[in-house]
């Protein structure tokens, strides 16, 4: 994390609510939250809430909280968001067409410069304005892009030789979405979104709370 040392990685991922949480009271006109309401508002805890913003120094106000608008000036510079961040996806089929038109992306300060896919079929083609470039091609339009965050929405079989790619053309952060495992060196962040292991706890949650209730 930018500027930061020392932060778990469970509070860098609960960091994202909280900025969402705050953008969502300052819409409403909010300009000081107390812990219990931003807490309410990102689904975690008080005590948790606290605990989080104090690994980055913020301990609000005793009595009044928390100053809206400069957490979320703490939170986007400690989150690396005062830049916009370069991104290329790789895998151009339904999950990477959906991705690429992702609105999120610029409201969060992310940039995607470029598309990458192997069908002859899906090279050429025009999505969410970009080109769609060959495979072969992929280190070249991480080079030119001057991406630093790649997005991996390919098949299982080719999604470690994609991310060897990709780190050796200089991206410092994946986020794979491919069902397998992938390895990176140290200095590469990894996350890693697997909807299928997502459903199967779903269904293991449903299975459990079905047998209570019989």
């Amino acid at each position: 994390m930018t500027g930061e040392r020392g932060v778990p990685p469970t509070t860098v991922g609960r960091l994202p609510r909280y900025l969402r949480a705050l953008a969502g009271l300052g819409a409403q006109g909010v300009a000081t939250a107390s812990s219990r309401t931003l807490a309410a508002a990102a689904g975690v805890g008080p005590a948790q809430l606290r605990k989080d913003l104090s690994f980055l120094g913020s301990h609000g106000t005793r009595g009044v909280g928390y100053d809206v608008e400069h957490l979320s000036r703490r939170l986007t510079v400690a989150l690396g968001l005062t830049s916009r961040r370069r991104v290329v996806i790789v895998g151009i089929g339904h999950l990477g067409h959906a991705l690429a038109n992702y609105s999120g992306f610029a409201g969060r300060d992310f940039t995607v410069v470029g598309l990458v896919d192997a069908d002859p079929e899906v090279v050429g083609t025009t999505v969410a304005g970009l080109e769609v470039q060959p495979a072969e091609r992929l280190a070249r339009v991480v080079a030119e892009g001057a991406a630093t965050i790649a997005v991996i929405s390919t098949p299982a079989d080719v999604a470690q030789d994609v991310c060897d790619t990709m780190v050796a053309a200089g991206v410092t952060g994946i986020l794979n979405f491919a069902p397998r495992a992938l390895r990176v060196p140290p200095a590469v962040d990894l996350r890693v979104v697997d909807l299928g292991s997502e459903l199967q706890i779903l269904a293991f949650h449903d299975r459990r709370k079905t047998e209570l209730s019989s």
